[in-house]
């Protein structure tokens, strides 16, 4: 290690490493000389820091000496240059939101994941903090937005306060706060929320048929018409069927294999199509907009249906009342209970995991199984006739 006692050398260093140029100061070289900047190693409150203080072609060596030098008068006072570098680069809740959603986005298997963060934060974090800077925001601040939303409406304080939480961990986890202000230190000024539901709206198994045809009557578009109707013919989840592609088909084996990058259980599964599913892809082939989405959205070409189209259509048809898209799933798991359809069988066609000892000796997915059970459960359904024999285990 040389020193570094003139602009001159400072020019005409080449050789890697550190090279003192002031107490605590130093020259970092690299790649021979191509890259040169200026660093400061300090023990603040017992720890030794790095601090970087800029590149030498932006900073002259009296420069990064002065700016050396108030660092270590700050800290011989008790303070911390480290803090100051900190809030001179605070971001804003917005800035900081923004940069946590980046994060988070490749983790999400739903597209429309980080459109709904954006959503919930505009409307009720933004326009009381977006614009405050992340360390300014107090428990204060974040109780005067959940308050009047907390009880009146339960699911939306919920997600923000999920949300608010999870930039303040982005901003703790890159030293810019100390506490969570959304975080276990609100939990007691929080009034009572109602009793969350445990299971989403469902009708019972009998009445599925009529809804069948009620959902090919209503006045939505035929995308969320098929989509919706190849759900309840499928028991697979809403998120699977929006997304379902056509080079994910095998209409000759009748058969539809969804990749696991889509599946819950990030597991491949595979899904028998019964002669009414088939009818169902048939009809969707006037759908086709070049995406190679089966159900691609009528007003976003290219792109597939909103989670909201399902809800739509239930709610145009006044069905919304009593059941979810969701809960045709519970429907079917019901009547596969009651006519005396293996567990196994009917947990596989939902595509759940079997936990437990169970589980870690369950390796089939019982194919030929279901496409037995899809077939009478399409028969009820579609009430061709057919007998719906029980099936043994």
């Amino acid at each position: 290690m040389s020193r570094i006692r003139t602009a001159l050398q400072v020019k005409s260093c080449n050789a890697d490493g550190l090279h003192l140029a002031a107490p605590t100061l130093y020259l970092a070289v690299t790649n021979g000389g191509r890259g040169k900047s200026w660093i400061q190693f300090l023990t603040i409150n017992g720890k030794r820091h790095k601090i970087g203080l800029g590149s030498v072609n932006l900073v002259s060596l009296a420069e990064a000496r002065d700016q050396a030098h108030e660092n270590r008068r700050a800290v011989q006072a008790g303070g911390d240059p480290l803090a100051e570098k900190r809030r001179a680069v605070m971001p804003t809740f917005r800035q900081a939101a923004v940069r946590t959603i980046a994060a988070r986005q490749p983790r999400w298997r739903n597209g429309q994941t980080a459109a709904i963060w954006s959503k919930v934060l505009g409307k009720h974090v933004y326009p009381a903090v977006g614009a405050t800077p992340v360390d300014k925001i107090g428990r204060e601040d974040v109780l005067r937005i959940l308050t009047p939303i907390w009880a009146s409406r339960p699911e939306q304080a919920r997600r923000a306060r999920r949300m608010m939480r999870a930039v303040f961990l982005w901003a703790q986890a890159h030293g810019l706060i100390d506490t969570n202000p959304a975080g276990e230190v609100i939990d007691g000024a929080l009034p009572a929320q109602p009793a969350v539901k445990a299971n989403l709206r469902a009708l019972p198994w009998r009445e599925v048929p009529a809804a069948l045809d009620t959902v090919e009557q209503s006045p939505a578009s035929l995308a969320a018409r098929l989509a919706l109707r190849f759900q309840i013919l499928t028991a697979c989840r809403g998120g699977e069927i929006r997304g379902a592609a056509w080079a994910e088909i095998d209409l000759e084996g009748a058969t539809w294999t969804i990749p696991g990058l889509r599946m819950k259980s990030n597991r491949e599964h595979r899904v028998p199509l019964t002669a009414p599913a088939l009818e169902i892809l048939e009809q969707a082939r006037a759908l086709a907009d070049g995406s190679g989405l089966v159900f691609p959205s009528p007003r976003r070409p290219g792109r597939p249906l909103s989670d909201m189209a399902f809800t739509k259509v239930l709610r145009d048809t006044g069905l919304a009342d009593r059941t979810t898209a969701h809960g045709f799933r519970s429907s079917f798991r019901d009547w596969a209970a009651d006519n005396g359809k293996a567990r196994d069988v009917a947990e596989a066609a939902l595509a759940h995991v079997v936990g437990g000892t169970e589980g870690s000796y369950f390796r089939s997915d019982v194919f030929d199984r279901r496409r037995l059970l899809m077939d009478q459960w399409a028969a009820f359904l579609t009430d061709t006739g057919a007998d719906v024999v029980r099936l043994r285990a």
